[in-house]
């Protein structure tokens, strides 16, 4: 007997892990904006995206919706505990969105278009964070309802988490860019990869080591077996991936720096659900509980079944029509 609430587990989750791919170093882009002053370079950087960035943002709505569908009781919790960072994350996109868009068409405003895409950017990274941060500090119910406070989710942890998935997305958008342009904007990139390593490498060593400190639920669920064996590979390959990086960036690899960055993605994304599996409202709702009924999960499984894969073909399709390098002087998207 197939059990439909692991299988949409597993919808959400890849959901998510794309999206985090996908916008992720389409955000990243944006955080770099600043270090770049060369307006062809700035416009380069942003046709790498321009043709599919859009479409990214359907697998946040894919994942929004299968929550809703599937796990009603999580939507609702999480939503009201969480609604100011997400509102503001959403204000923040609206902002990055709309300066994709006008950016191109003005001239006498263009540089406060780029500081909407680049604040547009830097915000809705940092809100996923401070989103995640809370989500993994756990949410206080009574009786399946929301029962904390309206700003319970701003902690010393969720902000650091924030500046954590910011510098997480400026090194998958170097990956991109290093994989997308050439010449002088690839060099910059070159450089700018092992500096954003370090970053990261720092983030993620203060969030293992915070986690487990003042989360006793978690530090048992990390040591304990057989979860040990499970989550003791991570940081080792966290630090061989790492290696890899430097190594192909070193090497000029076009594309390489970009897939190593891809399993880094992974490996953080991997750590955080043994962290928290089973449960899905954190510190004790698991999956099942908070589950909708099996009629309900066989029904819209029929919507997800069709749609999903249409996702995935246009997503693709959209990735491999516009594959090539974009340079300077080239007409671009818009």
């Amino acid at each position: 007997m197939i059990d439909l609430v692991l299988v949409w587990v597993g919808i959400i989750g890849l959901g998510v892990l794309i999206y985090v791919i996908l916008d992720g170093f389409d955000l990243g882009i944006g955080i770099l904006f600043p270090f770049i002053k060369d307006h062809q370079e700035r416009d380069v950087m942003m046709n790498t995206v321009a043709p599919v960035w859009d479409g990214n943002e359907t697998w946040m709505v894919l994942g929004g919706a299968g929550l809703y569908a599937a796990f009603p009781l999580v939507y609702s919790t999480v939503l009201s505990a969480l609604y100011l960072p997400i509102t503001f994350m959403v204000v923040a996109l609206i902002f990055r969105g709309v300066a994709f868009e006008f950016r191109f068409k003005a001239t006498r405003t263009k540089y406060l278009w780029d500081q909407a895409f680049i604040w547009g950017s830097i915000l809705s990274s940092f809100f996923q964070g401070v989103i995640l941060g809370a989500y993994i500090q756990g949410i206080e119910t009574t009786n399946g309802i929301y029962s904390g406070g309206g700003w319970d989710w701003l902690t010393p942890f969720s902000i650091f988490s924030g500046i954590g998935v910011v510098a997480m997305y400026a090194t998958l958008g170097c990956g991109w860019l290093i994989m997308k342009t050439d010449a002088k904007l690839q060099k910059q990139m070159y450089k700018f990869m092992p500096k954003l390593l370090i970053a990261l490498l720092l983030i993620f060593a203060g969030v293992s080591l915070y986690t487990p400190m003042t989360h006793p639920e978690i530090a048992d669920r990390w040591f304990s077996l057989p979860n040990f064996l499970y989550f003791s590979p991570v940081p080792v390959l966290v630090l061989i991936f790492v290696g890899l990086i430097l190594k192909s960036c070193n090497q000029k690899h076009d594309s390489k720096p970009f897939i190593y960055t891809l399993a880094l993605v992974f490996l953080a994304f991997t750590g955080f659900v043994i962290s928290l599996w089973p449960n899905i409202i954190p510190p004790s709702v698991t999956i099942w509980q908070a589950a909708a009924p099996e009629s309900s999960l066989k029904f819209t499984l029929v919507g997800a079944v069709i749609l999903i894969p249409i996702i995935i073909a246009y997503t693709f399709l959209s990735y491999w029509v516009f594959r090539d390098k974009v340079r300077v002087g080239d007409e671009g998207y818009h």
